[in-house]
């Protein structure tokens, strides 16, 4: 194990304990998950973005994609049961071909 002060750090002023930042769920580690998954498979479901790739706003991270990064992902309503088995009403997006110049 590795010094304590190197894992945790206190609070300025509180007596406080926060743990060090893990920058696994940082919005970047996430759209470049994303990123990979359509690299990969061309399109993934809302609940499997959540379940497979741990982003809990997919449609978020989508919308950063289209408007910042200029992606062109489309899409699609579909009904996809949960895991506990309840159907909902959920975005599956679809990135579209890069078009060849």
């Amino acid at each position: 194990m590795g010094n304590l002060e190197n894992e945790i750090a206190p609070l300025a002023g509180k007596g406080e304990v926060k743990k060090p930042r893990s920058h696994f769920n940082s919005l970047e580690a996430q759209r470049q998950r994303l990123i990979d998954w359509f690299r990969a498979h061309g399109m993934i479901g809302t609940l499997a973005a959540r379940r497979d790739l741990d982003i809990l706003a997919p449609a978020a991270r989508v919308h950063e994609l289209r408007h910042r990064f200029g992606m062109e992902i489309d899409l699609v309503w579909v009904n996809e049961p949960t895991d506990c088995g309840r159907v909902h009403r959920v975005g599956q997006y679809v990135l579209r071909p890069a078009m060849e110049a």
